[in-house]
């Protein structure tokens, strides 16, 4: 009997939180494959769980099902307890009475880790992880076409895909916080692991920033001395990481050049160079690569680029293949470009923190303002960017948003869609005395109608969809809110 089936087969096992993306019930066909017992249980009603149960139709006579409640039996009585990565571990008291009953308590993320069969490169951070996963996926596949890209992603979660790992297939993984949180001692470690940058999200969860560090950290702490750690040297919690003493190799990544003791790739004058042993190598000239992508885009694609050559591959393969570089769903996508470029509409759903809504205007009031030789009060004058944001409060703070807003948004073009994160943003922009011209709206249907309304004839003009902050108020998640502003876009007549 194989180690997999030895854990699993036959075992009666407890799964916390079906949920509603489909990482809940990748997991529960993934357990019911190997033969387990399955009971799942979940706060939510079988009404609000109604479309991941229809996924598993078929399996149900088979699955014990306690939805509407949680029942303490259940975390006494079942063998192993598998926590979805949206329930909280933290002083859950049903997880409590698990522990005190020396029950196994996994995650997807840590059934993966006990047993994949790949080399995998695992990316985690706050801002970043998503593009960098398919960027290096990108370059991987050019010498290896299987290259398997999931993890933290609604289409390609981890259980979906386990059974065909294997020793000659690459594993690109992103993974957030809330999946890092079980991973336990001897269990596989990342070839290559990653932190972008540490930005304050999730405190609603995590309670402060080093506790959401330290759970970054789980990343490397199996890691060996023939891995990698990959980090951002600029980061100001890259020395945090770095007390843990991993053992593994360290290269960085940074927008200057690198102290001749590091290694890894820095960025000069829009060249990059790969320092190595106290050697520099050019590799890249960047000429148009900030204007195109945006300037955090740099950091993500240096990110990509190491990984990818610390992985095996040169260079000059990877250099190739940069002007094909895919576009991210709901990441900065823009969604609609008029055939004469006077219109353009950028969904950024997955934007939930500030600082990714702080990105992308500087990178589309650039994009917008790029004729224009004009800085300060005349720049905005020359912009007709429409910004939409706003959402549901984790804990974050608004006030470089606010700042950011006021330095690049007319007050006619910010339209704001209501929410606990929206006030906590209106209260730093009357702070710092922003007009109060601006619009908010109780349905993103509202938000956009009033969108179009500001649309100026005979300019340039840009809608731009990033909330900077998360989504549960009004819709399921972020990527349903994506999907529901794709829908209204395809809806406006204008557009046909």
């Amino acid at each position: 009997m194989s180690q997999l089936e030895e854990f699993i087969k036959d075992k009666k096992i407890l799964v916390v939180g079906l949920g509603s993306l489909s990482g809940g019930v990748a997991t529960c066909l993934w357990l019911l494959k190997h033969r387990a017992k399955l009971t799942i249980t979940d706060l939510r009603t079988k009404n609000d769980l109604s479309s991941s149960l229809k996924k598993l139709k078929r399996y149900l006579p088979q699955i014990k099902l306690r939805l509407g409640c949680h029942q303490k039996n259940d975390f006494k009585n079942n063998d192993i307890i598998v926590v979805n990565p949206g329930v909280k571990i933290e002083n859950n008291p049903y997880l409590k009475i698990a522990k005190k009953e020396k029950k196994f308590i996994e995650n997807e993320m840590s059934l993966f880790f006990r047993f994949n069969q790949s080399p995998l490169i695992a990316i985690t951070g706050t801002r970043g992880k998503t593009t960098i996963t398919n960027w290096i996926g990108h370059f991987l596949r050019i010498q290896h076409p299987q290259t398997i890209i999931g993890g933290n992603m609604p289409d390609s979660p981890v259980l979906s895909f386990l059974d065909k790992t294997r020793a000659d297939v690459p594993v690109i993984l992103e993974i957030s916080s809330f999946q890092l949180e079980l991973l336990k001692e001897k269990y596989q470690a990342p070839k290559i692991a990653i932190i972008t940058n540490l930005f304050r999200d999730h405190l609603n969860r995590h309670n402060n920033m080093k506790n959401y560090a330290k759970i970054k950290a789980n990343i490397f702490k199996n890691q060996q001395n023939t891995d990698y750690l990959i980090l951002n040297y600029q980061d100001k919690w890259t020395k945090f990481f770095l007390s843990f003493k991993p053992k593994s190799q360290i290269y960085f990544i940074s927008n200057k050049p690198l102290p001749k003791s590091k290694n890894g790739i820095f960025n000069k004058a829009n060249r990059l160079y790969f320092q190595n042993n106290q050697k520099q190598q050019l590799i890249l000239n960047l000429k148009n690569f900030s204007q195109q992508w945006g300037k955090h885009n740099l950091n993500n694609l240096m990110f990509s680029i190491l990984a990818a050559h610390l992985f095996g591959l040169n260079f000059s393969l990877i250099a190739k293949s940069i002007s094909c570089l895919p576009h991210i769903q709901f990441r900065e996508e823009i969604i609609h470009q008029s055939p004469d470029k006077k219109l353009i509409i950028i969904n950024d759903t997955n934007a939930t923190t500030p600082e990714a809504t702080i990105a992308a205007l500087e990178r589309f009031t650039l994009l917008n303002l790029r004729s224009a030789n004009s800085t300060g009060s005349t720049r905005l004058k020359n912009n007709n960017l429409i910004l939409i944001t706003g959402g549901t409060d984790k804990n974050l703070k608004f006030d470089e948003m606010a700042r950011k807003i006021k330095k690049t948004i007319l007050p006619q073009n910010l339209i704001i869609l209501n929410g606990s994160a929206s006030q906590k943003l209106i209260k730093e922009l009357t702070r710092i005395k922003y007009s109060n011209y601006y619009s908010v709206f109780e349905s993103l249907d509202e938000c956009l109608s009033y969108g179009f309304c500001r649309l100026k004839q005979n300019k340039k003009n840009i809608i731009l969809f990033s909330p900077g902050a998360a989504s549960f108020e009004k819709f399921q998640n972020e990527f349903d809110r994506g999907k529901k502003f794709n829908e209204l876009i395809k809806n406006i007549k204008l557009l046909k």
